[in-house]
C-alpha cells in the first residue's frame, strides 16, 4: 500500500521516475565498478597460484631429498614425517582445481601420467596472465619444477653455424 503523501507523486508518475534513475545509476556504477573488482580477483588468484605452486615445488625437492625419489602422486608428499607440505593445493585458476603434473619421464602413447615420478606441476588454465612469470604470459606455461633437468620442456639453445 502507498502511504497518503506519496500517492498524489505516484499518480503523477514523479516517484517511478526518480526509481527508473536511481536504477539507471547504480547500473553505471556497478559496471564501472565491476572490471576492477574482476581484475583485483584474477591478480590475487595469480599470486596464489605462486604461492601453491613454488610450495608443491620445494616440497617435491625435499621429497626426493628425503627418500631418494619423485613422488608418484602430490599424496606421497603427505606421507612423510616430518611433514613437507601443509596440504595438496589445489590449482586456483581451474574450476576442478587438477594441476598438470609434471613427470621425470615422457608419458607413453596414452598420455596416462599415473606412477610415473612427478618433479612438478603447472596449471591447466589457458588464460592470459596480468603478470610475467619467468617470461611467460599464460598460466598454462607457468612451471613449478623440481627438477631443472626438464628435456620436453625447455627450449634447446640453438648453437647455430
Amino acid at each position: 500500500m502507498i502511504p497518503p503523501r506519496w500517492r498524489r507523486f505516484w499518480q503523477r508518475g514523479f516517484l517511478l521516475a526518480e526509481l527508473l534513475a536511481a536504477i539507471t545509476v547504480m547500473g553505471i556504477l556497478l559496471t564501472v565498478a565491476m572490471p576492477s573488482v574482476i581484475t583485483e580477483r584474477q591478480r590475487d588468484d595469480e599470486q596464489e597460484l605462486i604461492f601453491r605452486g613454488e610450495a608443491i615445488k620445494t616440497a617435491i625437492r625435499r621429497y626426493k631429498a628425503m627418500t631418494g625419489a619423485y613422488p608418484s602422486n602430490l599424496e606421497d608428499m603427505m606421507k612423510v614425517r616430518p611433514r613437507i607440505l601443509r596440504k595438496v593445493y589445489k590449482d586456483p585458476m581451474t574450476l576442478d582445481g587438477a594441476w598438470d603434473l609434471i613427470t621425470a619421464v615422457q608419458p607413453g602413447a596414452s598420455g596416462n601420467t599415473a606412477g610415473l615420478p612427478i618433479v612438478g606441476v603447472k596449471s591447466r588454465s589457458p588464460k592470459d596472465s596480468f603478470k610475467v612469470y619467468q617470461g611467460k604470459t599464460l598460466y598454462s606455461e607457468w612451471i613449478f619444477s623440481a627438477s631443472d633437468d626438464l628435456l620436453a620442456l625447455t627450449p634447446k639453445p640453438n648453437p647455430g653455424p
